[in-house]
């Protein structure tokens, strides 16, 4: 694999902005939207978005070989849409705290089908990495200490969550093979799980709400561009030069940088347990990206 000293820092800005998604989302739950419906907005922007561009920029990237679909029905509807509606589903049969720990097995099951498909070696220091980061990100979810609600469909669904969520890296990776621009990917894969995603979440509730007055719409862009354009792009990039296992712990920042906005924007509260998981998490990525 070739390498660039940028890549890794382009994973974890991708991180750190889908860390952001909270702002966005507390928002729209203000306006009565559920989180399917969110996602349909985040994923109709984001293909709209992208389209723009590409049509402005270049749209050589816009071609795609159809016996390749199979790479984008893989990123959009194995992986966007499957992993939002198994934790949607999770978050309704048990807590927020152990749907967001079971999305966190995303990493280990990056590694496992990385070893398996792709023949990445599985080394002590990366196992030590995901044992810290997933370490970090129970702590950071608040789970320890909570009387929490398990059952064996949340668990189910939680896996299916952290499944779904582990699918990006490995379909985009196939894409990425096969010659295709970070951005052709990322907007195939929203393109796809807006069509179908849409049909089911009353777009003209979702089209009240973007375009009631110019700042809803700003603000939609915004969403678009800061929780899955730039991010979905930069991560994407990065897969190129590192490998899926690292880039899926690098990642792992995603709910350190949440916690932080929650107490900077907030004014949420910070537990000894929650810090020692944001140190985890961050320990686990200088272990990762350790030469």
């Amino acid at each position: 694999m070739e390498t660039n000293r940028l890549a890794p820092g382009a994973v974890l800005l991708a991180g750190a902005l889908w860390g952001s998604m909270g702002i966005f989302v507390r928002r729209y739950n203000a306006y009565g939207l559920d989180s399917l419906q969110i996602v349909g907005i985040r994923a109709a922007g984001t293909a709209l978005v992208l389209f723009l561009y590409l049509m402005a920029a270049d749209r050589e990237l816009l071609k795609i070989k159809i016996r390749d679909i199979w790479c984008f029905l893989g990123t959009g509807l194995c992986s966007i849409v499957f992993f939002n509606y198994c934790y949607f589903k999770t978050i309704v049969l048990t807590d927020l705290s152990v749907a967001a720990v079971m999305l966190y097995t995303a990493p280990s099951m990056v590694m496992l089908m990385s070893a398996v498909l792709f023949g990445e070696r599985f080394t002590i220091k990366k196992g030590i990495s995901l044992v810290l980061a997933f370490g970090g990100c129970v702590l950071v979810t608040g789970i320890i200490g909570n009387h929490v609600q398990l059952s064996a469909a949340g668990i189910l669904f939680g896996l299916g969550s952290g499944f779904g969520y582990a699918l990006y890296s490995i379909f985009s990776r196939y894409a990425l093979e096969r010659g295709y621009h970070s951005l052709t990917i990322s907007f195939y894969t929203f393109l796809i799980a807006a069509v179908a995603v849409l049909p089911f979440v009353k777009p003209d509730i979702i089209g009240q709400v973007v375009f009631d007055g110019p700042g809803n719409l700003f603000f939609t862009v915004a969403f678009a561009l800061v929780s899955t354009v730039i991010p979905y792009f930069v991560y994407t990039w990065g897969l190129q030069y590192v490998e899926n296992g690292q880039a899926s712990i690098l990642a792992s920042v995603e709910p350190v940088v949440a916690t932080i906005l929650g107490i900077l924007l907030f004014g949420e509260s910070l537990s000894f347990m929650e810090a020692a998981g944001v140190v985890l998490v961050l320990l686990s990525i200088v272990l990762c990206n350790k030469g």
